[in-house]
């Protein structure tokens, strides 16, 4: 019994030293972004879309379609960075694949198509 606990304890040792340790994620993308946009018709009320967008630090995401107040959409998305330029890859294939920029500036921090368009805003 002594050498099956010594045999389980040099295991065990062995199993936790040889462990790799997970690379931590400081990308400034992290966090949530969003898009609001908001519709009125004359004589009709107001309609609000609002697209959001959840980056984390596994290099995946979560992507939500609002319609008003209802969640009418989501999916997950993997993302990437080279250069300055994030890459966002969505599972499905309704959603277009996007490159984007990171604009910081005082007021605000963007994400921003090449062409200077507004993608989301850090909420």
């Amino acid at each position: 019994m002594k050498k099956f606990f010594s045999l389980l304890a040099i295991v065990t040792l062995i199993s936790v030293s040889n462990c790799t340790r997970i690379p931590e994620n400081n990308d400034p993308v992290l966090g949530i972004w969003s898009k609001t946009q908001i519709n009125s018709l004359e004589g009709k009320q107001e309609s609000t879309q609002k697209e959001e967008w959840i980056f984390n630090d596994a290099y995946l995401g979560r992507y939500h379609f609002y319609l008003g107040e209802s969640l009418t959409f989501y999916t997950d998305f993997r993302w990437s960075s080279d250069a300055g330029v994030y890459s966002i890859t969505y599972n499905e294939e309704e959603l277009q694949d996007t490159e984007v920029i990171m604009n910081i500036s005082e007021e605000h921090e963007q994400l921003e198509f090449a062409d200077g368009g507004v993608f989301a805003i850090r909420e």
